[in-house]
């Protein structure tokens, strides 16, 4: 028998969902993880591993055999875990890298999309590599669009208050070529995938990202959330 395929990141988001799923229809019934997985036939073991979402997708049987146990179709099961796509305003800013990734997995986020100029950071792991490791390992793409980035000479008026003065020239900016292409690929990101957009600033109001984040709203119609 072939081993199952480790997630790729869409898929690592789709499973967290239906982790969530199995165990809320499990904990409203009142059962263990024991009684399900015996109404099921499959081992407990096997419960908890789909339970825990790990980086190996369960197998079609061990779903199915959970969705009979439940009273629910694959249909009904799967269309109750689809994971909605949308785009997510993220600061990081006060925060570790442990706590920063530990919210991205709460919200079910698949992609970072860095919109540093230069992902550097003196904070620790919030550097281009660093930070690309660490989610890579909780199993979240990573890519930094440099086109997006604010350039050092609009980042007072941020700084300072000038906020209307510092959005218009940043406006301006993303008139550009390799903007427009970076803006393109985001959009796309956020029509099929959860998308944690990422700056430094905690506050969006202090930082350029949120004239990205309305020009994709705009452009795809997705909802924009701060990240918890």
């Amino acid at each position: 028998m072939a081993p199952r395929h480790a997630a790729n990141p869409s898929e690592h988001a789709h499973a967290q969902v239906l982790a969530q799923r199995v165990r809320s229809l499990r904990e409203d019934r009142g059962w263990s993880r024991e009684r399900l997985a015996k109404e099921a036939g499959i081992s407990a073991s096997a419960l908890a591993r789909l339970e825990s979402a790990g980086a190996i997708q369960p197998g079609f049987f061990t779903v199915g055999a959970l969705a009979k146990a439940l009273g629910l179709s694959l249909d009904e099961l799967f269309q109750q875990s689809k994971v909605s796509p949308g785009l997510w305003s993220a600061g990081y800013e006060g925060r570790d890298i442990d706590s920063f990734v530990a919210s991205l997995l709460d919200s079910q986020i698949s992609v970072v999309a860095d919109v540093r100029l230069t992902p550097i950071s003196r904070k620790p792991g919030f550097s281009k590599t660093r930070l690309g490791q660490a989610l890579d390992d909780a199993g979240i793409e990573y890519t930094h669009l440099r086109g997006l980035g604010n350039p050092k000479d609009n980042r007072a008026p941020f700084w300072e208050g000038r906020i209307v003065e510092g959005r218009a020239k940043f406006r301006i900016l993303l008139r550009s070529e390799a903007a427009q292409s970076d803006l393109a690929e985001l959009a796309g990101h956020a029509a099929r995938s959860r998308v944690a957009v990422l700056c430094f600033e905690k506050d969006e109001e202090r930082c350029h990202r949120q004239v990205v984040l309305e020009t994709l709203r705009k452009r795809t119609s997705v909802p924009v959330t701060p990240l918890a």
